[in-house]
């Protein structure tokens, strides 16, 4: 396999032939997502096999889901072929919560054939992340709201 050379910490593409590994790392929600969709994009345009192995992540919201289903649909409609490497329980869960394990159809692992295509140490993501410069919320506490039995209880 051949590494596509890039410098991105969250990243790591390698290819040979038709086949194409993505690896990605660090927590992938809309910050992230938005940084990296126009690679993704351009790999589900040109992969005849794509792989997205997403165990180096450490956190998927809602948006990073909406991301892999993107993928995985762009993939298939071009008739590639897809595959999702995952064995995080959490982000499993929310792939079979979401309904959406027919589309992604996460495996735990590599296929053998693969098993050190991506050996090399993934560089450690900048401190912070992408939002690093980002002021982060501060959460303030609620203000008790009335019920409709007279009652107070906060607001969630």
């Amino acid at each position: 396999m051949q590494l596509i050379p890039r410098h991105d910490p969250y990243l790591v593409v390698r290819s040979t032939g038709g086949t194409t590994i993505a690896a990605l790392r660090g927590e992938l929600d809309l910050v992230l997502v938005r940084h990296l969709r126009p690679e993704l994009d351009a790999l589900v345009r040109e992969s005849e096999e794509l792989t997205l192995d997403i165990r180096g992540l450490a956190f998927c919201d809602a948006t990073g889901l909406g991301l892999l289903a993107h993928c995985a649909g762009g993939v298939r409609r071009r008739g590639a072929r897809w595959r999702l490497v995952c064995d995080q329980p959490s982000i499993l869960r929310l792939i079979r919560l979401a309904a959406l394990g027919e589309l992604l159809c996460p495996q735990p692992a590599l296929p053998r054939e693969w098993s050190n295509a991506l050996g090399e140490a993934w560089p450690e993501p900048p401190s912070g992340g992408l939002a690093a410069g980002v002021v982060p919320v501060r959460r303030v506490p609620a203000e008790p709201r009335p019920t409709g039995s007279g009652g107070v209880r906060p607001l969630r």
